[in-house]
């Protein structure tokens, strides 16, 4: 038990340390985001540093629910990709202990990092939503800092628009200035043009006082009505007149609120965001309490309406004994012209109210519904973060072992992968659940519904030590399924075990041949190996230049004892030559029938895609054989132009193989 409890805290040391860093960089991420998205609303305003820093603080804590799976997901693909990377899950697997008990000490953290963001959501997130939001509204309400460019016109201030032909900030005098005051409306609009002014804010910052030097005021001149004291405007604006004002100092007030104010929290009081669990669900079962009186109502004011009317009493239809049935026509009869003109202006009277009453009605119940839907959405959510953890935990610790990578390079990659798959789900059924398009627990439960089965998927390949990322396997397994044959020197290649490989002192060798293959680098000895007919050398010298390479210490991971000649090349050459010619004899008819909807059409084209990958696997069989692995690192663009345009690349590609083909001899 000793050396169990040793191996989780050797486990529990590695993956702690990460996921703190991760947690740090994918919140700085997020918050970054944040940033972008409001940074319009924060600069320009003069928000002082303590403001900005609770904001970003709250910001912050409410981003957490968006890091957190992410974190976690990054942090145990990099910590088993890391020991996977080492060869210490090997060494775990090799000492009896399974992944999966290995992995039970990070299981049992995450499990409580699980319940403890339940409760983060459930206590903390709606104190921390209601002080993020109305601070985020406060600082989008507050004015933009007073700020007058030079050379245009400034209309920060409501009712004024201002031009400064120059500005001098060292003592707060503007030159040039021209202001158009139309706080009193179009109609009554002033401007004022003077050689300078100096503008100064009031201590409570509640006002704006600009000091005039050496100017005229133009306004509209008003014609007073005698009896009220009302302006009256003249009709012509040709004839309107206006009054002319010269002044040497004047002082103009504007009102001008540069300060911040915070809006009251209780603002938000009562939206889902500010409500715990007890709190959601006390507020949806009293909403659809009132939803079913409002149903009760109507269904009462239908049948009173509709289903009851109430009949008038008349001696030819009804008596005290006996009870004769309605004829309407009859009963319409009886009245006069005026009569009935009353009785249908008083049934479309009713049949207005009615309706009236039922849109109203309506309104009022689907307001009721959308907002039941948002109080169950934000009550499932408090629940999805946490399974949303323990279902990236289960991701990235199997994928991590399985990829065997460590660092911040392929992670990431696949880290963000995942999230973004994740996140797009996520919004999507949380707008159908919010919608009333889907079921809530169908909206809010579809991005985990979907990654929980991948989960279990990598879990369980990972245990059994399967080769999910072996392409070799999904090759042959391609091959398999259209009928590729497979050349076997290829399919029986078998590396070299070290303990078979003798000493140089056990050869029988000749000193020169040892003296000179001693004096090459080991990559060329591995190739010698390979191809030691292109070096004009026996086959006698693969023993000797594997015996150096043991002294050298040298991995023989890679090296084939087999020797390439032109018969094996010839083959999978033949292989992918009459593969091109049944492609070349499918690309015109299949290039013709696109053009027409058919099931021929749709044949000859699916037909035309299978040879082309059987062109490709004989072209990479063939580069494979005589091991040049250079040729074959671009064979993705080489298949893509073998689809597109084969009569072209095909004399290229055949003249290149041709000239490999040769050099073997």
């Amino acid at each position: 038990m000793f050396h169990i409890k040793r191996l989780y805290s050797f486990i529990l040391q590695s993956f702690v340390p990460v996921f703190a860093m991760t947690f740090g960089i994918c919140l700085f991420i997020v918050l970054m985001q944040f940033l972008w998205k409001y940074v319009e609303d924060l600069v320009g305003k003069g928000l002082d540093n303590l403001v900005l820093a609770e904001l970003f603080f709250y910001a912050g804590l409410s981003l957490i629910p968006l890091a957190l799976p992410l974190s976690i997901l990054l942090a145990s693909l990099m910590t088993f990709g890391n020991m996977g990377e080492r060869f210490e899950l090997t060494a775990i697997k090799a000492s009896g202990v399974s992944l999966l008990k290995a992995m039970r000490p990070l299981i049992i953290l995450i499990v409580f990092i699980s319940i403890g963001a339940f409760f983060f959501q459930n206590e903390a997130m709606p104190r921390i939503n209601v002080k993020f939001r109305t601070l985020l509204i406060s600082v989008k309400q507050k004015s933009p800092e007073l700020d007058i460019p030079e050379g245009s016109f400034y209309n920060g201030i409501d009712g004024y628009s201002i031009y400064v032909k120059k500005k001098n900030p060292d003592i707060g005098m503007l030159y040039g200035v021209m202001i158009y005051d139309t706080s009193k409306g179009f109609n009554d609009m002033s401007i004022f043009i003077c050689d300078s002014a100096k503008m100064r804010m009031s201590e409570t910052k509640d006002f704006l006082r600009l000091s005039l030097y050496s100017g005229q005021r133009f306004s509209s001149d008003k014609e007073t009505n005698v009896n009220n004291n009302t302006p009256v405007y003249s009709d012509n604006s040709k004839n309107t007149p206006y009054s002319r004002e010269n002044f040497k100092i004047k002082d103009i007030i504007i009102r001008f609120d540069a300060n911040f104010k915070r809006i009251e929290e209780s603002s938000l009081e009562g939206s889902q965001i500010s409500m715990n669990l007890r709190e959601l669900n006390h507020a949806i079962d009293s909403l659809k309490y009132t939803l079913d009186s409002l149903n009760r109502d109507d269904r009462n004011f239908i049948k009173r309406l509709y289903l009851n009317p109430q009949v008038v009493d008349t001696s030819n239809v009804y008596n005290e004994n006996n009870i004769k049935p309605i004829n309407l026509d009859s009963l319409l009869n009886t009245f006069s012209r005026t009569e009935l003109i009353s009785i249908y202006e008083r049934a479309r009277s009713k049949g207005e109210s009615g309706a009236s009453t039922f849109q109203y009605q309506s309104w009022s119940k689907t307001t009721m519904q959308s907002k039941i839907r948002y109080y169950q959405v934000e009550s499932h959510r408090k629940f999805t973060l946490s399974f949303a953890c323990i279902i990236f935990f289960f991701i990235g610790a199997p994928l991590g072992a399985i990829i065997r990578k460590g660092g911040l390079g392929m992670p990431v990659i696949i880290s963000v992968i995942l999230f973004i798959i994740y996140y797009i789900f996520d919004n999507v059924g949380v707008k159908m659940a919010r919608d009333g398009v889907w079921e809530i627990w169908q909206g809010m439960w579809l991005s985990s519904f979907i990654l929980f089965p991948l989960g279990v998927f990598l879990t369980y390949k990972s245990m059994n030590d399967s080769a999910l990322f072996n392409t070799e396997a999904y090759g042959k397994f391609v091959r398999k399924i259209l009928r590729i044959k497979t050349n076997p020197i290829i399919e029986n290649e078998s590396e070299i075990d070290p303990k078979d490989v003798k000493f140089i002192e056990e050869i029988d060798a000749d000193p020169q041949m040892v003296q000179d293959l001693r004096s090459l680098d080991s990559n060329t000895l591995k190739d010698i190996i390979k191809n030691y007919q292109q070096y004009k050398y026996d086959r006698n010298v693969q023993p000797i230049a594997l015996a150096i390479l043991k002294e050298r210490n040298e991995s023989f991971f890679g090296i084939r004892l087999r020797n390439i000649d032109y018969e094996e090349t010839k083959q999978s050459y033949q292989a992918f030559s009459k593969s091109v010619l049944v492609t070349l004899v499918l690309y015109i008819p299949g290039l013709l029938s696109s053009f027409f909807e058919t099931n021929v059409a749709l044949l000859v084209n699916l037909g035309y895609l299978i040879f082309t990958i059987r062109t490709f696997f004989y072209y990479y069989d063939f580069y494979k054989t005589i091991d040049r692995k250079q040729k074959t690192s671009k064979t993705s663009l080489k298949l893509l132009g073998l689809y597109i345009l084969p009569i072209i690349l095909y004399p290229y590609l055949k003249k290149e193989m041709k000239e490999d083909m040769d050099n073997l001899r």
